[in-house]
């Protein structure tokens, strides 16, 4: 009876246009902490302490109160050494309250996009109306094993949790990087066709850089200095950065020394990161005013022999599309983990999709894979990058031999033949918004500014979430920046509702 239920609510999802209706679940807002390399600028922060920031800030962009989270989950994978209840420590250091329940997912490399499907089920059945998801890790921090017990003569040996935890297939024995080397056997993937694809996706990830692709997604991440400086600023993204491409076809390979074709080149990276969602009803957005950023279509999961885990994403996204009925021309773009390069060639190849769709802004091999983030940066990105009514797809392969798949639908904003409107969070004095309205001014002819004043009685709900953001502005109800204007995201945010607006204004 439960699972009927749980098809005929989501069949019924199936007929919606590009807005959010009652029955829907809804994404209200998506962020990312920027991705840190292996014992790089985020290696002094805990993966709960890189979950409490993308948590903050994905409240913040919703523009809701914290209390609204009834429940949070969580994907962490290498929990050695991190503590007791993962989640519930980055819950209680993001301001949380302390009765949000909260639980950590461990899915592998699907955790985080596992958290997302978990809270998206949840609230389906009703059980809550706001809920966030997303994943966490710190690989740096990742400790080494020793066996408890009698400490041998002569010494003993330390094991890496990272390999052991994350990136063992236990079945076999061996390391993940050996079923990839089984998986480009069978498929006939070239070692040279490895490494042009991670070529191109370093060059994909640079441009994308370039472009403030990511603006919209990432967050900065305050890491403490030495006693008496102020935190430094983690802004941007730095794995992609760390490449020489003269040396890629010099590399030799890791995992078959003979005739082998994955390198450290065309393979994932070791990093540090989180991303956080918040996920919620239709009827619940609507409750909060929360504007949808866009709605969840369906997801499946899939399982495979072990040792063929790189190609487990296939399953589960014809699983995908026949559930949703939606073809595969379709889908506007593709985000598929790269844990490793012929992870990415191999689905192309069996799936039959266009490579031009496929991680067009980069993906795991040169923005890096924090395990336990990247299924829930893979959705992130999709609810930024899309375009209104394009609907996307974002797909992981995890240890074991499993693969989660997501379909979200990026919705449109409610157009009218009006200016869209600038809300801005503000107080007198703020000599940061002072500076804010001047660079606001040549921006005035395409919008209309709407000043609120947090210390305002009746606006005490904006004074607790923003007393010390200001200024913050949201364009449409949607977050645009804070502390100062992003003119770049303004500029764009502009531009794609003018281009909604112009069917209304020819009539």
């Amino acid at each position: 009876m439960y699972s009927r239920h749980i098809s005929k609510a989501l069949a019924n999802t199936r007929g919606y246009c590009s807005k959010a209706h009652k029955h829907d679940i809804v994404i209200i807002s998506a962020t990312r902490t920027p991705i840190g390399s292996f014992l790089g600028s985020l290696s002094s922060l805990s993966a709960p302490q890189l979950g409490a920031v993308a948590i903050k800030n994905a409240i913040e962009q919703a523009g809701i109160p914290k209390e609204e989270i009834q429940e949070v989950y969580l994907g962490n994978v290498c929990q050695g050494g991190v503590g007791q209840a993962p989640a519930r420590q980055a819950t209680i250091f993001s301001g949380l309250p302390k009765s949000t329940i909260c639980t950590t997912i461990n899915k592998v490399c699907a955790s985080g996009m596992k958290s997302v499907m978990l809270a998206a089920q949840s609230l389906q059945a009703g059980h809550q109306e706001c809920i966030l998801a997303g994943g966490m890790e710190s690989m740096s921090n990742v400790p080494y094993y020793m066996k408890r017990g009698q400490t041998p003569y002569g010494g003993c040996n330390l094991v890496d949790g990272i390999v052991f935890d994350g990136l063992t297939d236990v079945y076999n024995k061996f390391h993940m990087g050996n079923c990839a080397e089984s998986t480009a056997k069978k498929l006939g993937i070239s070692r040279t066709q490895q490494d042009e694809y991670a070529i191109s996706s370093y060059k994909r990830s640079e441009a994308a850089h370039v472009s403030n692709v990511f603006a919209a997604e990432v967050v900065p991440v305050p890491v403490p200095q030495k006693r008496g400086q102020p935190d430094k600023l983690f802004t941007q993204d730095e794995e992609y950065k760390r490449v020489d491409f003269n040396k890629f076809d010099k590399l030799a390979t890791v995992f078959q020394k003979e005739n082998g074709t994955v390198t450290a080149g065309n393979a994932s990276t070791l990093n540090d990161g989180a991303s956080a969602l918040i996920i919620t009803t239709g009827a619940a957005a609507k409750r909060l005013n929360a504007k949808p950023l866009a709605r969840i279509v369906d997801f499946r999961d899939a399982e495979i022999d072990p040792i063929d885990f790189p190609i487990a994403p296939v399953g589960a996204i014809k699983d995908l599309l026949h559930r949703t009925g939606v073809k595969k021309e379709d889908v506007a773009m593709w985000e598929i983990n790269e844990a490793f390069s012929v992870v990415a060639i191999a689905c192309q190849q069996l799936l039959d999709i266009d490579p031009a769709k496929v991680n067009i802004h980069g993906g795991a091999v040169s923005l890096g894979h924090p395990i336990g983030m990247s299924g829930a940066r893979l959705v992130t990105h999709l609810v930024h990058a899309l375009k209104p009514s394009q609907k996307g797809v974002a797909a992981i392969c995890n240890g074991g031999g499993g693969a989660s798949s997501i379909m979200i639908e990026k919705l449109k904003d409610d157009i009218e033949n009006k200016l869209p409107i600038m809300t801005w969070y503000t107080k007198d004095p703020c000599p940061l918004c002072d500076e804010v309205k001047l660079k606001l001014l040549p921006y005035l002819n395409r919008c209309q500014l709407q000043m609120v004043d947090i210390t305002k009685k009746e606006n005490i709900r904006w004074l607790r979430l923003y007393k010390y953001e200001i200024p913050v502005l949201f364009v449409n109800g949607k977050y645009l920046c804070k502390h100062s204007l992003n003119e770049i995201l303004l500029e764009k945010r502009l531009s794609e509702i003018e281009e909604q607006m112009r069917p209304h204004f020819s009539k």
